[in-house]
């Protein structure tokens, strides 16, 4: 840091994004291009179920398995949204065949209606801004990705060099 206690540098955000699911995929991106659009410098480090995130067509769900907290009030009706309340629980509804898409399909039309961009424009609006996209090296290895599947803007990196980032930042996050 400089003599100047770092005055002169812009805030730092730093982000550890390791969900992928449609719930999952909203916070790391909502929060990045809010810090970008206050003129922050931000990284996101992409890593296990969040790498995915990275690929050319993000194809994240809804699950309330991975979410007990997921509550089952969902938007329903054709006059606008409504809500139905189902009383069943979580590990039920997600043995329903048929469950995960339609929690899906609801939610995207949920954000929809309430003018909530989409998770792909979300991370455009990060690109526009410069927020680094850090896609991690060892779960690529692991899972056996490639480059190639990302888009171009993301970057491709180890632990040890996201945490030199962070170790800079004002602020850092795990979503």
């Amino acid at each position: 840091m400089s003599e100047n206690n770092g005055k002169d540098r812009k805030k730092r955000l730093a982000l550890v994004a390791t969900k992928g699911t449609l719930d999952w995929a909203y916070p790391p991106f909502i929060l990045a291009s809010a810090a970008a659009a206050m003129d922050w410098e931000v990284g996101i480090f992409f890593t296990f179920y969040g790498l995915p995130l990275l690929k050319k067509e993000v194809e994240a769900s809804v699950s309330p398995l991975g979410n007990p907290a997921m509550p089952m009030k969902m938007p329903f009706g054709s006059k606008g949204f409504q809500s139905i309340n189902w009383p069943m629980p979580n590990l039920l509804m997600s043995n329903v065949p048929g469950f995960e898409s339609m929690a899906t399909g609801l939610m995207k039309k949920m954000f929809k209606s309430k003018g909530v961009a989409t998770v792909e424009e979300l991370r455009e609006a990060c690109v526009d801004m410069d927020v680094r996209l850090i896609g991690c090296q060892m779960t690529m290895d692991v899972f056996g990705f490639t480059k190639e599947e990302f888009i171009d803007e993301a970057e491709v990196a180890g632990a040890a060099a996201f945490l030199a980032y962070a170790a800079e930042a004002d602020v850092n996050m795990f979503v």
